[in-house]
């Protein structure tokens, strides 16, 4: 049997908020199409901060810190991430679109890529849109991407969660940017 002992959070060597700022990012951007669930929104912030992600961009009904209920999941990671407000998510896309980024509706849709198949370029920028609870990303903003990534599901349900959504991808695209051999 091996002795494992858990971590103090002093020996897991986390950033400082003024480190975590002036650190790289990933060049990945997380869109949140008219999310709802502030506990959605939160938790996709603290996946965001523990991947280094450059930013989050909120958009349409998406609720904006600060808000006691982002709060809870985020746990301040909605301090020292960047973040950007966007009434409409399309003039997001169109933002994303000219400073050079890939854009990705995190989607079921005809010819979608799936996830293990997605191989992003090395030095690509990449924007992931996840969409509303209920419908998902608006077909409009579907129409503005360069592709949609489908996480594959094997049972009975046609969707996950939001927030289990983001960190899936997010680890998933973290991982071939970072580590791209293995």
């Amino acid at each position: 049997m091996v002795i494992m002992r858990k971590l103090k959070n002093r020996e897991l060597n986390r950033l400082s908020p003024e480190a975590y700022k002036k650190a790289e990012k990933l060049p990945l951007v997380v869109v949140l199409d008219n999310v709802r669930s502030c506990n959605n929104i939160g938790s996709v912030f603290r996946t965001s901060d523990a991947l280094l992600i450059e930013k989050v961009y909120l958009c349409g009904i998406t609720a904006t810190p600060p808000n006691a209920e982002i709060h809870k999941t985020a746990l301040d990671a909605e301090k020292t991430l960047e973040w950007e407000y966007f009434g409409k998510t399309e003039d997001a896309v169109l933002q994303l679109q000219q400073n050079g980024y890939r854009i990705y509706a995190l989607e079921q849709v005809e010819n979608s890529i799936l996830l293990p198949d997605f191989q992003p370029a090395a030095g690509e920028k990449i924007a992931v849109i996840l969409g509303n609870e209920v419908k998902g990303v608006q077909q409009s903003v579907v129409n503005m991407c360069n592709g949609s990534i489908e996480i594959p599901q094997f049972g009975t349900k046609h969707s996950l969660n939001v927030s289990v959504s983001a960190g899936i991808v997010l680890w998933d695209i973290f991982k071939k940017l970072k580590f791209p051999n293995k």
